[in-house]
């Protein structure tokens, strides 16, 4: 019964080569978003139009702060439409 060693630097190779195979091919299998829409026949939901909760609340968080931040500097309350950051 033989055993066959094989070096840090080989398997470090292999196991590059196997991930570099594993990234490519799991890319290449999966179907394009647009296509898997259209094989469905749905477009975006409504929750991926508006954001998610998560991204309602950061959203909120962050109109509430520049609220603030216009209140310190100028004494006045905020409008709704001072307070909204530019695009």
């Amino acid at each position: 019964m033989s055993q066959k060693m094989i070096s840090r630097r080989k398997a470090l190779s292999v196991l590059g080569f196997g991930a570099a195979l594993g990234f490519t091919l799991s890319s290449a299998l999966e179907p394009l978003e647009a296509e898997a829409q259209e094989a469905t026949g749905t477009a975006a939901t409504p929750a991926e139009a508006t954001g998610t909760h998560g991204m309602q609340r950061r959203q909120g968080r962050r109109t509430h702060r520049h609220e603030r931040r216009h209140t310190r500097r100028t004494g006045q309350p905020a409008t709704p439409a001072a307070a909204a950051p530019p695009q």
